[in-house]
């Protein structure tokens, strides 16, 4: 073959082997989603498009995008995506890849609607997903964890005599590659495969229906293919159902304090750390207060609260109000014994026309007081004295 035949011939196979290289991702996805909808039951649960189907449940609107047909995590901030309806009884599959090194990521099934009291994620089992390089210990892998957190129950098959269970062999592959799992989710057992085989399992879970949730903790994670076939339900007693969805939104996005007015004598006091903001109560001599945007009338309220060494009588005013306000007072007779000391304090309650009720830590404060000139709307205002953290604000509309 002549020299100038074989060089062209040359420049045309690289051209050809470096767009099948770029299409791959592309050409992969568009081949799995014309498959993906008539394939033993499974349905795609993203469009390619948008979060149709999905609520951020305590992240930012940079958080979670659509790219190429693969949903891309920023990981910030720590918080959580979730379905927006339960599942009991389903498979579900997905590919993922962490784009750095210790990526940290997972897939929680049977979740409440919104965070636990003092974290970023939901009641709920995890199934973890993380990149190689974050190492192996006694306490975990990097190859498909499976645990219950923050309240959940489960028995480990092949657990090291706590709650995780642990894979029986390290299949999955590191940044960037992608790797592949099989979720699969029956009358309250879990298994997982990775890669193509079953090498973790729990039993007795609860709960053993709620939402499923994606986890953004810090690295950039791609997703693609996700998909889920569902099950028939089996008789389930309520208390292995998990909270349903009551409508809640997050006022704090994780990474500014879009939606709340801070006076400018403030602006250096107010702090956002993740999922966490803070007052530094650095000074006492000016106004730190800092409210919503947007007015509340008949509404439901959480928010949790740690306080500091430096905490005086934190205050928060609903609907602005002092007359509707919650002191947040280590001295208060009927918030002491439920406050946890230097821990999160989560508040819960309502405020319908002038009537509010309250929970601490879950157990009842007020019931049904009347506040006898409360208006009838008006912002969520948060008044600290010294330094405060709070965290998981959420709100709905009880009309």
């Amino acid at each position: 073959m002549p020299r100038q035949i074989r060089s062209a011939f040359s420049r045309c196979y690289v051209l050809i082997f470096s767009l099948a290289v770029l299409l791959a991702p592309q050409m992969a996805t568009e081949a799995w989603s014309a498959d993906g909808d008539a394939e033993d039951g499974f349905q795609l649960a993203f469009n390619g498009k948008d979060l149709s189907g999905w609520v951020p449940v305590n992240t930012a609107p940079s958080t979670w995008k659509i790219e190429a047909g693969m949903l891309v995590c920023s990981g910030k901030p720590i918080g959580e995506l979730r379905t927006d309806r339960m599942f009991q009884n389903f498979v579900m599959e997905l590919e993922w890849r962490h784009m750095v090194p210790r990526g940290n990521a997972g897939v929680f099934v049977w979740a409440d609607d919104i965070t636990a009291r003092g974290v970023p994620f939901h009641r709920g089992i995890e199934v973890q997903v993380l990149e190689n390089a974050y190492g192996n210990s006694r306490s975990h892998t990097t190859h498909g964890d499976i645990f219950p957190i923050h309240g959940a129950t489960m028995t480990p098959i092949n657990g090291r005599g706590g709650s995780r269970a642990f894979p029986t062999e390290e299949r999955s592959h590191p940044s960037p590659q992608w790797n592949h799992y099989r979720i699969t989710c029956q009358d309250g057992n879990i298994s997982l495969a990775v890669n193509g085989k079953v090498v973790t399992q729990g039993q007795d879970c609860s709960p053993r229906k709620g939402y499923i949730c994606l986890e953004s903790e810090g690295g950039i994670v791609h997703y693609r293919n996700v998909k889920i076939k569902e099950l028939p339900d089996t008789p389930i007693d309520p208390q292995h159902v998990a909270i349903a969805n009551r409508d809640y939104r997050c006022l704090y996005t994780g990474v500014d304090f879009s939606g709340w007015r801070i006076p400018k004598e403030a602006a250096n006091r107010w702090h956002t750390n993740d999922w966490v903001f803070s007052c530094d109560g650095k000074s006492r001599d000016s106004d730190a207060s800092i409210e919503t945007v947007d007015n509340y009338g008949d509404f439901g309220f959480v928010f949790d609260v740690r306080l500091k060494e430096s905490s005086g009588v934190a205050r928060v005013l609903l609907r602005g109000s002092n007359v509707a306000a919650i002191a947040i007072d280590t001295n208060d007779s009927e918030l002491k014994p439920h406050l946890a000391g230097r821990g999160w304090t989560r508040f819960e309650g309502t405020l319908r026309g002038n009537i509010l009720n309250l929970t601490v830590n879950g157990a009842s404060c007020i019931n049904d007081r009347e506040l006898d000139g409360a208006p009838q709307s008006g912002p969520l205002r948060i008044v600290p004295d010294g330094a405060v953290d709070f965290a998981n604000v959420y709100v709905r509309d009880l009309k």
